[in-house]
């Protein structure tokens, strides 16, 4: 295990021992090429890992299929769990080092890593290894035959994890892929993959059979096509953009027509009527845009805010993101670290000129924070019209509009007017009201008078183009069992 094991330091000091190999059957091997990882605060290499072309996912599949055709179905549920729940506290007590990687390679502040992200894995691998002997089918009163259903794996899951969220995201995909008795290959992003080796590390030190979890990753036309084309994959998850879960789903149906489910894109609406606690709204819209520097699926990028109190919002708004912590992600009072990428910083920024280009009013922000790394100013436009392109797209960074609007219909016109459906936001002390704007919004989850509260047991995915199925809860083990119904002759004859 230490034939890809590099040491490095964080800015602060923290010395650290990164696995950079392909983790295929238990053991860390070479890929096709490498891929340099780089720290986004500094914008500077952080190492090489290695990259996985179609000869690798084929060896991560067959360990895969090695693994579900063997040792791990003849496992119990119970025997499942139990190696989950182990996992699970291997991740809490190396939360540290798990955190300290996530924000070098990630750039997400050290204490969101902390408090957030590592804990979600956990909680997210346990919540699912309580389901794993709870997984079971009906018996069916039926006429001369005892029927009853068998909720089996369905094989080999492949699984596309994003960049925004790589350890979480990887909670959302282990747990009910394991504990519905899969197996599973995950790629990463190519941008952040080092956090899901290190636990690739300690999926060995729980006791896991060899290939039950594959980690690879690389580039998504090369590794991600080969993942979603393959005949010996029966599912896949991807997590990421509209346009790349389309192709997605065009590999699936041009090849063995594979379960898929897409957890996509968003342009979320948060709407304020002039009767909500103003303070507490300006706060939970913050968290709503500029949580993970704006890096959100879920993001409300998108504030409709009544006409009567639009001009408070803005400066209670503008007050409150003012005292943002902008800088580096190590530091422990820092809220907003840089953008993951040069490219994505690059995207936002062409956003943001698209914005004053085509009219809208910059009413803070807009720059270039600092002279090294990828820092954005959170950066808030007015006096926006809903064909503009930020309004329209997603931008995926610290950059929101605010718009005004006079009564119900109209604001539900404007929210309701997008190809997304992920996420949506209610403010009001209108208990029938919120009810009621929820119930009209086409939006996967709405949240009320509060925002990005996104839990282990409540279903979350997307309506319209923003995603098939759900991950998280109950729900999402239905997209990880395939349903056999069994008929027993009792006393028929034909």
């Amino acid at each position: 295990m230490t034939g890809y094991l590099v040491e490095t330091e964080t800015p602060k000091g923290y010395k650290l021992k990164l696995q950079t190999g392909l983790f295929i059957n238990n053991k860390f091997v070479g890929g096709s090429n490498t891929i340099d990882t780089v720290n986004p605060a500094t914008g500077k290499v952080i190492t090489a890992v290695q990259a996985a072309g179609k000869e690798e996912v084929d060896m991560a599949v067959e360990a895969a299929l090695d693994a579900f055709n063997g040792p791990w179905r003849k496992m119990s549920p119970l025997e499942r769990a139990s190696l989950m729940f182990k996992l699970a506290d291997l991740i809490d007590r190396d939360n540290e080092e798990l955190s300290q990687i996530e924000t070098l390679d990630n750039g997400k502040g050290i204490t969101f890593s902390r408090l957030f992200d590592v804990k979600q894995i956990a909680i997210s691998l346990r919540y699912f290894a309580g389901y794993a002997d709870k997984v079971h089918g009906k018996v069916i009163d039926t006429e001369g035959a005892l029927s009853y259903t068998r909720h089996e794996p369905i094989g080999v899951c492949a699984a596309i994890i994003p960049w925004n969220f790589p350890l979480m995201m990887l909670g959302w995909k282990l747990g009910p892929a394991l504990c519905t008795g899969n197996t599973i290959v995950v790629k990463t992003s190519e941008l952040t993959p080092l956090s899901a080796l290190k636990v690739a590390q300690l999926i060995v030190e729980a006791g896991f059979p060899p290939g039950v979890v594959n980690i690879i990753t690389g580039y998504g036309p090369i590794t991600g096509e080969a993942l979603s084309r393959h005949m010996k994959v029966a599912k896949v998850a991807f997590t990421g953009s509209t346009a790349v879960g389309r192709a997605v789903m065009r590999a699936a149906a041009e090849s063995n027509l594979k379960k898929v489910t897409l957890e996509l894109g968003g342009k979320s609406p948060n709407i304020i009527f002039d009767d909500a606690d103003l303070d507490q709204a300006v706060r939970w819209a913050h968290k709503g845009i500029f949580f993970n520097h704006g890096q959100c699926c879920c993001a409300g990028s998108r504030i409709y805010v009544q006409s009567s109190i639009h001009d408070e919002f803005l400066k209670k708004f503008k007050e409150y993101t003012s005292q943002t912590k902008l800088g580096d992600p190590h530091d422990d009072d820092t809220f907003q670290g840089p953008q993951v990428s040069k490219a994505q910083f690059d995207r936002i920024m062409r956003y943001i000129e698209s914005g004053k280009e085509q009219g809208a009013t910059c009413y803070m922000g807009g720059n270039q924070w600092g002279s090294e790394g990828y820092f954005i100013e959170p950066t808030v436009f007015t006096n926006v019209k809903e064909d503009m392109t930020i309004v329209r797209e997603e931008i995926f960074g610290p950059v929101v509009t605010v718009s005004k609007f006079d009564d119900v219909d109209d604001v539900i016109n404007m929210a309701l007017d997008t190809e997304y459906g992920l996420a949506a936001a209610v403010f009001t002390k209108d208990t029938a009201r919120a009810i009621d704007v929820s119930n009209r919004l086409a939006a996967g989850t709405v949240w009320i008078n509060c925002y990005n509260e996104l839990d282990y047991n409540t279903p979350f995915g997307g309506f319209r183009q923003s995603g098939i199925g759900r991950e998280n809860g109950e729900y999402a083990l239905d997209n990880y069992i395939q349903v056999k119904t069994v008929k027993i002759n009792v006393n028929r004859t034909p």
